[in-house]
């Protein structure tokens, strides 16, 4: 019986449709059970030894069998392991008037998932299997979301033909074959490095979902999404009374991800008592929760992601060097969309169809005078503004063809001229942004003395973006050119 079939059925109602089989000899209190479940909205099927519920089970697929452990022939014991063996999901409650706390034992053991003394009360009957039906529906749902989730997530959701594209692939691939081929439970952490909307996050998954704790959690955690006093409760978890609103006691993110992959994006934002406590997790594989005194081990692979230069930050002493080489031990670098080439197009039309099918709109076509603006547009915000960009154009569009019209600022774009008299003849020439980018902040610099709040006005952009500029440029105030 395929059981993964079973686990991604539509969610059936509380009280209605539950499938209940009933393996008992006694015929009067079988009638009984099945007539009152039946009264409850529950189908019932009933066998009167262990051979018939067997034979019955692949075709009526029961979600709960009741199964008496006095059957003439095979016993309940002999009966629920082959239930377990047939189907590694049954949900299976022994029924006995003889037998106490061993044959509970016993069966439980073996698999059952609840034991119940004859005589039997039918109310508390009700209560149990509505108990069970409920932890299977969670069940159910938790593993529909997972395999959702991993379907949504892997090596051929990186989409691009381009050089840079394929060596990441490539790089990958690698990796999660090397994981696999690991004689211990110890991967290495990787370090993913790109511009923000690049897909480092989509790097991750395929990381986890192509590699030997697929099945396993896959949690990830924005370090620069939760203010710094929060991280470490977020990561580790707290013990009861570990500060004032600590009611009860509360697993954290790394317990939460045991067995799977822990993926701390934005690692470069980490204040410096995150970073002391992370390094711990790498170098002892284990934590203590906020509060605690118990040290715990920790069963984790760790991803982290940034944008940020970390080795700069490292020199600047603003990043811990035993963190970030602890981090690094593979490095995975993403590659922005503008040095992509043709994978632009790629993706526009990959975007396209998955927006149509999401508002439920035709098909459009790209029109001819777009697809050199949308290679030549520089793309700062990645494949995520390109994506949110193809949402707004299909939205936008009045017909059954994108053009320029719904791409403003491709247009507005590609009429900025460089201004006059603002560099030599070769520098004019150059196209490359990166290094546009750079002799345009070199000039702003000398313009304003290094005067960076003066150079960032001249600029038209705010003080922070700058200094974030210069960063990630690996420029120092006094770099003026």
């Amino acid at each position: 019986m395929n059981t993964a079939s079973r686990s991604t059925l539509p969610e059936k109602p509380a009280a209605f449709g539950q499938a209940i089989l009933i393996i008992d000899d006694e015929a009067v209190l079988t009638r009984n059970i099945a007539t009152y479940l039946q009264r409850l909205g529950w189908t019932t099927q009933v066998a009167g030894s262990a051979e018939e519920g067997l034979e019955l089970y692949p075709s009526f697929r029961p979600d709960i069998v009741l199964l008496d452990h006095n059957l003439p022939g095979q016993t309940g014991l002999e009966a629920l392991v082959k239930l377990r063996a047939m189907d590694a999901e049954a949900r299976v409650v022994l029924m006995t008037g003889n037998g106490g706390i061993e044959l509970a034992v016993s069966a439980i053991k073996q698999g059952a998932a609840d034991y119940l003394a004859k005589p039997l009360a039918l109310s508390e009957l009700r209560l149990l299997l509505e108990r069970l039906l409920a932890q299977g529906r969670l069940q159910s749902r938790v593993e529909y979301y997972r395999q959702r989730e991993a379907n949504h997530s892997g090596l051929d959701k990186i989409i691009g033909e381009s050089s840079q594209v394929t060596a990441l692939r490539e790089r990958v691939c690698l990796l999660v074959s090397a994981e696999r081929q690991l004689s211990d439970d110890n991967p290495p952490s990787v370090l993913i490095q790109g511009e923000t909307g690049t897909g480092k996050e989509l790097v991750a998954r395929a990381l986890h979902f192509g590699g030997a704790r697929a099945s396993q959690p896959f949690v990830e955690l924005n370090c620069g999404a939760l203010p710094p006093q929060l991280i470490e409760a977020e990561l580790f978890g707290y013990e009861k009374g570990a500060f004032t609103d600590a009611r009860q006691r509360k697993i954290g993110l790394v317990e939460a991800a045991s067995g799977g992959t822990l993926f701390l994006d934005e690692i470069g934002e980490a204040d410096p008592a995150t970073q002391v406590k992370l390094l711990k997790l790498l170098e002892d594989r284990s934590f203590r929760r906020l509060g605690g005194i118990r040290e715990q081990r920790a069963n984790v692979r760790v991803i982290a992601a940034t944008h940020r230069p970390l080795e700069q930050m490292v020199r600047e002493g603003r990043f811990r060097a035993d963190l970030y080489f602890r981090l690094r031990i593979i490095e995975v670098p993403v590659p922005a969309l503008r040095e992509r080439g043709t994978d632009v197009l790629l993706l526009a039309r990959h975007f396209l169809q998955w927006h149509a099918q999401r508002y439920r709109r035709e098909l459009p076509e790209l029109g001819e005078e777009l697809l050199l603006p949308l290679q030549r547009y520089p793309w700062p915000g990645n494949v995520r503004e390109l994506r949110n960009a193809i949402e707004q154009a299909l939205l936008l569009a009045p017909g059954p063809r994108i053009g320029l019209r719904e791409f403003g600022f491709l247009s507005t774009a590609g009429s900025q001229q460089p201004p006059q008299g603002s560099g030599d003849d070769d520098d004019a020439d150059d196209l490359n942004l990166e290094r546009a980018e750079r002799r345009l902040v070199q000039r702003a610099l000398q313009r304003s003395g290094s005067n960076v709040t003066q150079a960032a006005k001249l600029l038209g952009i705010s003080r922070d973006t700058l200094r974030y500029r210069m960063e990630r440029l690996n420029l120092r105030d006094e770099d003026a050119a």
